[in-house]
């Protein structure tokens, strides 16, 4: 039985590193190359890793045989790298978002079903213990049905963010903002736990950052297809950040969250997560009292892990094991879209001033 995997890397800008630290010490990996169109950030990662450096995605495929790729590149070309690695019959592991469009994901989507690969897309925040916590207990019942679910996240991006690659802050360039970038994370989260939206209303704007074209701050209510309710709060204009959280309330009156991150997001390649994500909510009946002791036993495990690339590793790990094993990944492809699927609605709510039901239409 196949025990390893050739890996490689396209796109070697800043979350690179992270996956490439990944793939490095993963003993199912054969990390053996990393693309970028720039040829000397593709060195630099070679280098540091002792992996070949490209400049064309096709030559890196023929000359090192290379069966899976994290796609690093900027969102909006998630489509096209995704697609080219998919017909070559290479798996793909995607950076969040899968894309910034729904006709892209659907193009990515159905590259990877017509050649039979693995996907998935990057949400390393599900594999936080307190995350997992979460939908076991939901999984089991605890909380009865959930019927409402928010997701809040206050953080904060200065200049000196957007000013650090020219694509950012641009809608050609991101194809959004906090929505498109910060936010993904908790909004797979909601999905995960609460089920399909059946519609949606939501308002966007740009409140406090003049210099960038897209928005920091966005709000939804949802009603989902099981009837359970939904509010999402998510922005880049509190300095400093605070939080980033995930709650879901229970029919039994139960109330369990996450909070996934404290003060402003990390930025990969040039902060560092400072604190461990914790339950912040536990009211189950007759685990009320686990909350200081898992909150503990979160901070003690954080503490003794580099927590800046660690739950990356996690999400890789599970890729290869999907590859290796032929089942589906905690994260597919079809999740991906999922987290898509919400933040184009929001974006047509505003525009439109319309309730919009789900699935969309484009």
């Amino acid at each position: 039985m196949k025990n390893k995997i050739r890996t490689g890397i396209i796109g070697c800008g800043k979350v690179s590193d992270l996956h490439a630290k990944a793939y490095a010490l993963n003993e199912k990996s054969d990390f053996v190359a990393v693309y970028d169109r720039n040829m000397e950030k593709a060195k630099l990662l070679a280098e540091k890793y002792h992996v070949k450096a490209y400049d064309s995605i096709q030559r890196m495929f023929n000359e090192t045989g290379v069966e899976a790729v994290s796609i690093c590149t900027p969102h909006p070309n998630h489509k096209d790298s995704s697609i080219e690695a998919a017909e070559a019959g290479i798996h793909i592991a995607v950076e969040k978002p899968l894309a910034v469009s729904l006709k892209d994901c659907d193009s990515i989507i159905h590259a990877a079903r017509k050649n039979n690969i693995i996907g998935t897309t990057i949400s390393q925040r599900r594999f936080f213990k307190p995350s997992l916590r979460i939908k076991q207990a939901i999984d089991e019942g605890k909380i009865g049905k959930p019927i409402l679910g928010t997701v809040e996240m206050l953080g904060w991006r200065d200049s000196a963010y957007y000013k650090s690659d020219p694509w950012r802050g641009t809608w050609n360039g991101e194809g959004g903002g906090v929505l498109v970038n910060q936010s993904p994370h908790q909004l797979d989260l909601l999905l995960w736990y609460m089920g399909e939206i059946d519609e949606l209303a939501g308002w966007w704007g740009n409140l406090n950052h003049p210099d960038i074209e897209v928005e920091d701050t966005a709000i939804a209510i949802i009603q989902f297809k099981n009837g359970a309710l939904g509010n999402i709060v998510v922005s880049n204009s509190q300095n400093p950040g605070l939080f980033g959280k995930v709650h879901v309330h229970g029919s039994n009156g139960a109330s369990i969250g996450v909070q996934t991150d404290s003060g402003s997001m990390f930025i990969a390649g040039m902060s560092k997560i400072s604190d461990p994500p914790i339950n912040d909510l536990w009211t189950i009946q007759g685990e009320e009292k686990m909350l200081p002791i898992w909150q503990k036993e979160d901070k003690d495990f954080f503490d003794q892990i580099d927590s800046t690339y660690y739950y990356h590793q996690c999400q890789i790990n599970d890729f290869l094991n999907s590859i290796l094993s032929d089942i589906p990944p905690l994260v597919t492809l079809e999740d991906g879209r999922k987290t898509v699927e919400l933040f184009t609605a929001i974006y047509r709510s505003k525009k439109d001033h319309s309730f919009e039901k789900f699935p969309l239409i484009y």
